[in-house]
């Protein structure tokens, strides 16, 4: 056997050693290499929800009622770091998971002298039992917490495992990781801590169920006591001013957790629902809630449930809605959410209800989209069927004739039900199914009752539709947090449309207002809305850049007499109104460009059609070119009478022995109308002429441009269409000639001076020359474009 040199020998056993510590080196590498799953994962995290502004909303429990949030080390107080490595482990960074020292002198006081239990446990110690949930209170249970410890100590970082030491700590009560503990004792950010709060935190989770009173939070002497002894020591390893020592002289209290907000809870109920399948580390949601706006919308419907309790009004939900970006500024989605009685937890803003006469602008919206009506368009409010189904007024009364803006205002059921009836491309129906009404039976299921509240619709629903309006036609959903993305927009309704419609319901005076409005106070477009059986109250319009939906009523159902909408839910509406101008005396509304197509043409108002010279009362309305329907006014024309028998004359007159009068022409459901009301009209004489007609003096005018029965080739270029000129001869009394295509207003001239029509589209053409006083000329024309 050779016997080899002792040199050999301790150069192999260098070499030997070099290699078990290359291998342990290897090891501890690849261990710390591998990857491991985060510590943060598997633990459930409260959350917490912030308003537009920042403001704490609420700070919910996690799914095992712990108070929890995840705050990464670097955005902790190093106040609070330094205070924490101080009191639990002042050689953290030094030591491989375990300090022998401290395990010793734990193991010879708790097992050997017999004094109090002594752990000796370091951060590492301590997050390996709360990670693992050990039982370390024998020998063999602080054995396995040694090996976790050392585990951790070779799978993670020092960063990692002091991070996750902070958010698994518990802070007393229910409350565990200094994220939630600063929130909820100090309503601040862990960043943000003082140091009198950060020592303060940093002895807590050594024993945190006796050193804080539960009922008032005010600090214990044992935590006041731990506290100033761990500032002693502080002061022998830190820097300390006077400043900081006098903030040790003053009270602290630390909130509990029965005095964190509450705010909104109807808001956060759903938002939970909507994120509860989303997993996310980061706890913090921001929302586009206005704390404020809540709070005072809140105030408002208190107060005024406790004015109309006895009137049987217990219950309301509001929606506010900023239309500029679509967010919820603020949600009651009952009068109280803690009353059982009203079933309060109950989100009425969210709930099926019918919308009564609520979604009556659109229809006439459509109706001006659709060349059916103009704002002052005369429509009949009198007994009408529509094939089976025979509607009848709120108030079982009949106006008979009344302007568009009228009937809307003052919500006749009528003249809606004739408007809708006249839609095409889209209906009622489908434009409500395009608005994204949910949960809609069939069209045939409704039919026209869909017109006055026939179907249900939500709160949020509506007030999307009334942003509609308030976005010249732009439909956008609506938004709850701000991170929510913002879709492309869909466009419903021209401009020209919504703007007027806008302007109709502007005319809709406030309940109690005179004719003058206040020059001051923000205009209100504003409905309101009955529910058959009067179950539902709502008033809904727009303000400022809002838009705000009331509802009142009871989520069982059950009606009462009082659930009128201008009587019930308009007041509480402009409470709110009143109550936010005066606190944002700033408030404006959004400005938007006036539509470009948008025109305002004279009117007669008995007929809402372009004035003869015998209208006796003329106005104005907005007119869409192209889509408007208009024509000359009939309702008032001049008869020749006989001086001395009072009947018709006929042609030839004898200016000697005849005069002219004006009568009114009405047809004769709308003269039934007014002799039942007491204003019978003055009924027109009978002609007994042979054409049996009316005479009208004077020459038609006559089309001198375009020529009858011609085709007109026309070019279309980047620079615009090629365009017709439209010229007629009038007779000498004619000031005025009115064109028309195909019966669509095109404008009006004056006598002998020519009108441009540039056309879109190829086709045939019927065109029109109305004069003053009712004489027309017609021909027809075809049209080709070319390139």
């Amino acid at each position: 056997m050779k016997i080899l040199p002792a040199s050999a020998v301790a150069k192999r056993w260098l070499q030997n050693i070099l290699m078990a510590v290359f291998l342990l080196a290897l090891g501890l590498v690849g261990a710390r290499l591998w990857p491991h799953p985060p510590l943060s994962q598997g633990v459930p995290f409260s959350t917490v929800y912030y308003d537009r502004h920042g403001t704490l909303m609420r700070l919910t429990l996690a799914n095992d009622d712990r108070y929890r949030l995840w705050t990464p080390l670097e955005k902790i107080s190093p106040l609070a770091v330094q205070g924490i490595l101080l009191h639990e482990d002042r050689w953290f960074y030094y030591n491989p998971g375990f300090n022998p020292v401290s395990l010793l002198r734990g193991f010879w006081r708790s097992y050997v002298v017999g004094g109090k239990m002594q752990g000796g446990s370091t951060i590492t110690m301590q997050l390996a039992r709360m990670h693992w949930h050990l039982n370390t209170r024998t020998p063999g249970g602080k054995l396995t917490q040694v090996l976790r410890a050392v585990q951790l100590e070779l799978s993670y970082s020092k960063h990692d495992i002091l991070e996750a030491y902070l958010n698994y700590a518990p802070y007393g009560r229910n409350i565990e990781s200094i994220g939630a503990a600063s929130l909820i004792y100090f309503a601040k950010a862990p960043q943000d801590l003082t140091l009198p709060e950060a020592l303060t935190l940093s002895v807590l989770p050594q024993s945190p169920s006796y050193r804080i009173d539960p009922k008032t939070g005010v600090l214990g002497q044992a935590l006041t006591q731990a506290r100033n002894r761990l500032f002693q020591r502080w002061q022998g390893v830190y820097n300390t001013d006077s400043s900081q020592r006098a903030l040790f002289q003053l009270p602290l209290a630390l909130r509990q957790p029965e005095r964190m907000p509450y705010l909104a809870p109807h808001f956060i109920e759903q938002l939970r629902q909507q994120t509860q399948q989303l997993v996310k580390l980061d706890t913090r949601v921001d929302t586009e809630l206005d704390a404020g706006l809540q709070r005072l919308i809140e105030r408002q419907v208190n107060a005024f449930i406790v004015r109309n309790q006895s009137r049987g009004i217990h219950n309301a939900s509001v929606l506010l809605v900023d239309s500029r970006d679509m967010g919820i500024r603020a949600l009651v989605g009952s009068a109280d959410y803690y009353n059982r009685e009203i079933q309060g937890q109950v989100n009425g803003t969210n709930a099926k209800r019918s919308p009564g006469s609520t979604l009556k602008p659109f229809i006439y919206a459509l109706g001006m989209e659709q060349g059916v009506l103009h704002p002052m368009t005369i429509l009949k409010d009198v007994p009408s069927s529509f094939g089976a189904y025979a509607p009848e007024n709120f108030d079982r009364r009949f106006l008979g004739p009344v302007t568009a803006t009228d009937a809307l205002n003052f919500s006749r059921n009528i003249p809606a039900v004739y408007v809708a009836s006249q839609l095409r491309q889209p209906t009622f129906y489908q434009f409500l199914s395009l608005s994204g009404i949910a949960n809609l039976a069939s069209e045939n299921h409704y039919g026209l009752s869909l017109v006055l509240g026939g179907g249900e619709i939500t709160a949020q629903e509506l007030a999307k539709l009334y942003a509609l309006l308030a976005n010249q036609g732009v439909l956008r959903p609506l938004r709850m947090q701000k991170s929510d993305a913002y879709p492309p927009p869909i466009r419903l309704l021209s401009e020209e449309a919504s703007f007027t419609t806008l302007d109709m319901l502007r005319q809709h005076r406030r309940p109690g207002d005179t004719l003058a409005q206040r020059s001051s106070s923000l205009p209100v477009y504003w409905k309101t809305g009955t529910s058959w059986g009067f179950r539902d109250a709502w008033s809904v319009g727009i303000f400022g850049p809002y838009v705000l939906v009331v509802w009142e009523g009871n989520f069982d159902s059950r009606g009462n007499n009082v659930f009128v909408g201008a009587d019930a839910a308009a007041p509480l509406f402009f409470n709110i109104i009143d109550s936010i101008n005066a606190s944002y005396p700033t408030l404006q509304e959004p400005k938007h460009p006036f539509p470009k197509q948008l025109k305002r043409v004279d009117i007669c108002l008995a007929s809402g059609n372009l004035p003869t010279q015998w209208c006796q009362q003329k106005g104005k309305t907005w007119f869409i070119p192209g889509k408007s329907p208009i024509k000359v006014d009939t309702v008032y024309r001049p008869v020749v009478l006989d001086i001395h028998s009072g009947e018709v004359a006929c042609p030839p007159y004898d200016e000697t022995q005849t005069r002219t009068e004006v009568f009114e022409f009405w047809p004769s459901d709308l003269a039934n109308v007014f002799a039942q009301a007491g204003l019978p009209k003055r009924a027109p004489p009978v002609s007994h002429c042979k054409d049996n007609a009316v005479a009208v003096t004077g020459s038609p005018p006559r089309i001198t441009s375009p020529l009858k029965n011609t085709t007109y080739t026309l070019r279309q270029s980047q620079q615009g269409r090629d365009k017709i000129s439209f010229n007629a001869v009038t007779d000498a009394d004619s000031k005025t000639v009115y064109w028309f295509v195909d019966d669509i207003y095109l404008g009006s001239s004056a006598s002998k001076t020519a009108i441009d029509w540039r056309p879109v589209n190829n086709g045939q053409y019927r065109i029109r020359a109305v004069d003053d006083h009712g004489r027309v000329d017609s021909r027809l024309i075809t049209i080709e474009l070319v390139n």
